[in-house]
Formats: C-alpha cells, structure tokens, sequence
C-alpha cells in the first residue's frame, strides 16, 4: 500500500528544543557519485584533494557509511525524510517525493532554522529542466536550483520564479560562490541556518572539468584498482583521469567555503557535512556508474566536522550509517526532537562517544534495476547486507555474492556456496532475512514495486524525463 504521511506529524514533536543560539548551524555539501576510495585521505594513489584531506584531519570521518539503494534519486530523498525507500517511494529515478513528506529542512525551519538549497535537487519528477514551485520544495526557503543536469558547462537553475537563470562557467564553481554569499550575509543573522549545497559533479560525462583540473591528469599514468579488467583499462584511465579532475575542482570548492567559514566567524558552531548520494565503478568490476553491491558504489564520505560540538581532532567511526540514518543523527546532534515518521538510526551519541546503536549490519539493495544497468543487459533485484567485514548479497532467486571485505578488499573473491563459508553463509543469509522482516520488505519483483506505485517505465526499466 502506498504510504503518504503528512507534515502535521512533526509540530507535535517539536518541543523542548535548544534555545536557537545554542544550536549549530549546518552546511551539507554533498556530491554526485563520489566514490569513499577516490580521496588522498582513504588511500587513492592518483587523486589531489588537499582540503578535503585537511578536513578529514580535523573530522569525524564515518568510514562505513553506506548508500543503501546506491542511486541518485533514493539517496537523496532517504536524507530529505529519514526513510527507507520502499517506504517513501522513490526507490528509483524521476519519480516524485511526495510535497508533504516530512522532511529534513521541514523540521529544522519549524525548529527555527533559516534554510536554503543551491544545486542539483532531482527529487521532484516532474521533467529534468521543469520549474519547482515552493510548495514541492520540501521546507527549503532560500532556493537556487534544477531538478537534474550533467551539461556542467552550461547548467541552469531557478530561483522563486519561473524563469530559467544560468550558473556562469563550471557550475560548481558558481554554486559555491552563490553559497559563499548565503554565508556572509549569515555571519550576523539572529538565527541558524540550514544551507544544503548539492553539486552535480564528478558524475559523469567525466571530461568536462575545466582545464586547470584535467591538466593535472594523465590518463596513462593512472593506478588501477586490481578489480578493473584489462580488456576495459585503456577505457577506465581516460574516464577515471576526467572523474578526478572533477574532484579536485570540487575539492577546491570545499576550500573556498570552509575559508568563509573562517572568515564570518562561523566555523566554530558550523555543523559541516561532506557526503554523496553513492559511488561509481569507474571500470572496477567490469562495469561503469552505480546500483550495484559492490563497494565501490555503496560506500560514500561521511565527514562530520563541528569544532564546537566533536573537537579539532580526527576520529574515525566505523558504524554502517545509511542514507536514512542521517536526518534522524542531524537532527539529534542539533537539539531537535526525531519525528515519528523517521525510520533511520540516531547515531548522536555514538558520534560523541557512545554505544554503536545499530545491529552491525545495514541493508543494501536495488528494488527495480533501470538506465544503464537495466535487466537486459544484466541488471537485477537484490537485497542484501553490508557489515564490517562482509557483503552478502542474494537476488531473486538464489544467493549472488559473499565478500570478505577484510581479507579481499577489493571483493574479487566471491565466497557463495563455497562448502567451507556454509556456516558465515548460513549466518547472514539469517542476519539478511531478519532485517528484511523488521523492515517489512517482502523482496518482490520490481514490476510489482512499479505498478504499486503507478509509475509507468519505458522498455529498459526507467522513468521517461525530459532534458
């Protein structure tokens, strides 16, 4: 049954909160298909990112978080409301968050935060390059921002009315500086802000960064991951030498804004939040982009970065936190009360030192495979669980993959129905139904997800937009 629940739920939770100067402001920043291995900080040989690398120093850093269903779309609207998927529908993309979910900026307008969104929204279904009006904007005030585009070059937005304006260069790169303004104009402001600036890169097309950045990059001088097949190496290095030039761009970006930061004063109470929606294979697996289990597309960045609320110092979480997990954890560490209608883990106090609330296992999947991984070319629906250690993995019909992440960091090894692995097999495949039973996900076909919801797909599987 299609479940639509309403913004009149949260008023009544929002009692009790911090007093408004007691609470931090928050800048969330997150990217389009930033893998968590392509940083300096995690370990990638080839990538520059000096200030992100800087932030992760002064950062918790959650180096298990996951994206559950690794594709735009489903990330994004888990973090917008603290649900699954399954639950708030968009568990594919192009298709329509509802306007009255209960939602992240929602709750923090109420509880008294100014808030605004700049970038890439692609929550709202209606057509890629359509006009959003404030009533599907989801509780966000300040607004720059189009539904979806990859032209980086020659990207448009809107603001409160129906005309189409224009980013000017590398839209990144504006939308920083457009963010850089909402902060000044913040350094004196009676109230918290919440501002979530949502850039489309490094999502492909991968060589359209400008030209400072994709100089510093020679496809033929790249190091592989071991998992990328030398029948594709020649194809990987050109695409993974364009990815990374769009993140060093972006890495400057960071740079710029944290300097702001700085110089309004606003560093010290400023909740910063640096994330993705999911990663890309680049290559690794044989294959390109995201919706598949394997790591190089479920593992994101999560850095968390509050000098007044963590310290100056680095600390590393190893908790599995979702793209659900977020709002509820947001909110928490904010002073503000959790919605009934959330369903993702509060993480608050075990960020400040406490107790790992979760289980050790988080669930990943792909409801309905669309675009480039659609079912005829192999795609497929799959539910399974990432722990610290493992991936376990079944579709439809029969169990897929087991990993150890551990001894094969670079999941070449699949371990399912190997006789010797029955008993960790045994153990969660058990773990995986368990979960799938607590959260009321029968694992059916996709057709079955698609008609329950009314969308309506084209023959490979995806929603029909326009450009």
């Amino acid at each position: 049954m299609i479940k639509y629940i309403f913004i009149s739920a949260v008023a009544i939770y929002l009692h009790g909160q911090l007093h408004a100067a007691e609470k931090p402001n928050i800048l969330f920043i997150i990217a389009d298909q930033w893998r968590a291995q392509a940083f300096g900080f995690a370990g990638d040989p080839n990538v520059q990112t000096p200030h992100l690398d800087a932030l992760q120093r002064q950062s918790l850093n959650c180096v298990n978080a996951i994206s559950g269903v690794p594709v735009c779309c489903p990330a994004r609207a888990s973090i917008f409301t603290g649900q699954r998927p399954l639950t708030h529908g968009v568990f594919m993309n192009d298709v329509s968050l509802h306007p009255n979910a209960v939602s992240l900026a929602k709750v923090l307008q109420q509880a008294g935060y100014d808030t605004g969104y700049i970038g890439k929204w692609h929550v709202d279904g209606q057509g890629r390059s359509a006009f959003i009006p404030r009533e599907r904007r989801q509780g966000f005030d300040y607004w720059k921002a189009l539904e979806c585009t990859h032209d980086y070059n020659h990207s448009y937005y809107y603001a409160d009315g129906p005309e189409k304006l224009e980013w000017k260069g590398y839209d990144a790169i504006a939308q920083t500086a457009d963010a850089q303004k909402y902060l000044r104009d913040h350094e004196k402001a009676s109230k918290p802000f919440f501002l979530f600036l949502s850039w489309g890169p490094p999502h492909d097309p991968y060589q359209t960064a400008p030209e400072e950045y994709r100089s510093k990059y020679k496809a033929d001088l790249l190091k592989l991951r071991p998992n990328v097949p030398q029948a594709i190496r020649v194809k990987a290095r050109v695409a993974q030498a364009g990815y990374y030039a769009h993140c060093s761009a972006l890495d400057h970006c960071v740079g710029d804004l944290l300097q702001t930061l700085r110089d309004c004063g606003l560093a010290g109470n400023t909740l910063v939040v640096f994330t993705s929606d999911h990663g890309d294979l680049l290559g690794s697996h044989g294959a390109f982009n995201k919706q598949q289990p394997f790591d190089e597309c479920i593992r994101v960045p999560l850095l968390l970065h509050w000098p007044k609320g963590f310290g100056p110092s680095a600390r590393a979480a190893d908790a599995l936190i979702n793209m659900e997990d977020i709002m509820p954890t947001l909110l928490r560490l904010c002073g503000v009360p959790i919605p009934n209608t959330v369903e993702g883990i509060d993480y608050s106090d075990y960020l400040h030192g406490g107790k790992n609330p979760s289980d050790g296992a988080t669930l990943i999947s792909c409801p309905a495979p669309f675009g480039q991984w659609e079912r005829k070319i192999g795609g497929q629906e799959y539910r399974g669980i990432r722990t610290q250690r493992y991936t376990y993995v079944r579709n439809l019909k029969e169990p897929w993959l087991l990993y150890d992440n551990q001894s094969d960091p670079y999941q070449t090894n699949n371990l399912v129905n190997i006789p010797e692995f029955a008993p960790l097999q045994a153990q969660l495949e058990a773990t995986l139904k368990r979960k799938l039973k607590e959260q009321g996900d029968d694992f059916l076909p996709a057709a079955d997800y698609i008609k329950n919801w009314g969308y309506r797909v084209n023959a490979g599987g995806t929603i029909p937009y326009t450009n």
